[in-house]
C-alpha cells in the first residue's frame, strides 16, 4: 500500500498578497510621468532667470520669487483675460447643465415620435472630430454678427452630444415609479425634473460640470478663430500670443509663460476639488448604467 501524497503548497495568497503592492507600484510610476511635467511648470514660475537658465537644469529654486507674476501683469492684462475665460466657461457650463440635462431627460423619461432617432443623431454627433466644425461654425457666427462677442465664444458649444449621452444614462437610472407618483399627486414636468429628477443625478452634474468646465477653460481653436479684438481673448490665447512675440526675452519670458500656465491651471484644480466626491462617485457609478 503506498503512503500517501502531501498536497501541493498553495501559492496563491503569496501571490495576492505581491500583487496588491505591485499595483500600487504601477500606479505610483504612472502618476510621477503623468505629475512630472505639472510639477516642472509650477516650480519654474517660481525660479529666477539663473535657474531658468541653469545647466543642468534646477529642479528646486535656489531662491523663491513671485517677479515672473508681476512681470507677466505688467506686460500682460491678466485680469482682463482671465475674466474673459472665466466668463466663457461659466456660460459654457450652465448652458450645457441646464440644456444637456432637458435633452437627455426628455431622451430618458418621455415617450414621443422620434425619440429613438434624435438620440441616433445624438450618437452620431459623438463621432464627428470637433475640428471638422470649425469652419462651418466660424461661417454661421460671422453670418450673425457675432465674432468678438461673448455669445460667438458661448453658443457654438453650449450644448455637447456628450453631455446630452452622459445624462439620458444617469437619468435612466431614476424610478419611473417615482416620476408617475409624482404625475399622480398633480406635479408638472418641470416640477418633476427641477425637484426631484436633478436632485438625484448630481453625480451626473458634477462630471459634466468637470468635464465641460475644463474644456472650454482650456479650449483655444475657437477663441484664436473667433476673436480678433485682443480685449476678447482668452488666457491661452492671450498665452500663446505671448509665446510668439519676437520681442520678450528669452529666460524672462518663460519664466512669464511658467508663471500665466499656472494660472490658467489653478481654476481647473479648484473646480476638481470642490466637486471632486460627486465627480469620483459618478465615475464610480457610469459602469453600472
Amino acid at each position: 500500500m503506498s503512503a500517501p501524497t502531501a498536497p501541493a503548497p498553495n501559492h496563491r495568497p503569496r501571490e495576492a498578497a505581491l500583487r496588491k503592492p505591485l499595483l500600487y507600484l504601477i500606479a505610483c510610476a504612472g502618476l510621477l510621468v503623468m505629475a512630472t511635467p505639472f510639477l516642472w511648470m509650477a516650480l519654474s514660475a517660481f525660479k529666477t532667470k539663473k535657474d531658468l537658465t541653469a545647466s543642468p537644469p534646477v529642479w528646486i529654486p535656489s531662491h523663491w520669487t513671485l517677479g515672473n507674476f508681476t512681470e507677466l501683469l505688467d506686460q500682460l492684462d491678466m485680469p482682463r483675460f482671465f475674466l474673459n475665460s472665466l466668463i466663457v466657461a461659466v456660460l459654457v457650463t450652465v448652458c450645457n447643465l441646464l440644456f444637456c440635462s432637458m435633452l437627455g431627460y426628455a431622451l430618458a423619461k418621455l415617450r414621443f415620435s422620434g425619440r429613438s432617432k434624435i438620440f441616433g443623431v445624438v450618437l452620431a454627433a459623438l463621432m464627428v472630430p470637433g475640428n471638422l466644425m470649425v469652419l462651418p461654425l466660424y461661417v454661421l457666427m460671422n453670418q450673425m454678427g457675432l465674432i468678438d462677442t461673448y455669445a460667438g465664444l458661448v453658443l457654438p458649444f453650449a450644448a455637447s452630444a456628450f453631455g446630452v449621452f452622459l445624462m439620458r444614462q444617469f437619468m435612466q437610472g431614476v424610478p419611473d415609479e417615482l416620476l408617475e407618483a409624482a404625475r399622480m399627486d398633480g406635479a408638472g414636468e418641470w416640477y418633476i425634473f427641477f425637484r426631484i429628477v436633478l436632485p438625484l443625478v448630481k453625480p451626473a452634474l458634477a462630471t459634466l460640470t468637470i468635464f465641460t468646465f475644463l474644456g472650454s477653460w482650456n479650449n483655444f481653436i475657437w477663441p484664436l478663430i473667433a476673436t480678433n479684438d485682443p480685449g476678447k481673448y482668452t488666457l491661452p490665447v492671450a498665452l500663446a500670443t505671448f509665446a510668439n512675440d519676437p520681442n520678450r526675452t528669452v529666460a524672462g519670458g518663460n519664466g512669464m509663460l511658467m508663471a500665466g500656465s499656472l494660472l490658467v491651471v489653478v481654476p481647473v484644480l479648484l473646480v476638481f476639488a470642490v466637486l471632486q466626491r460627486h465627480f469620483t462617485q459618478g465615475i464610480a457609478t457610469a459602469g453600472l448604467k
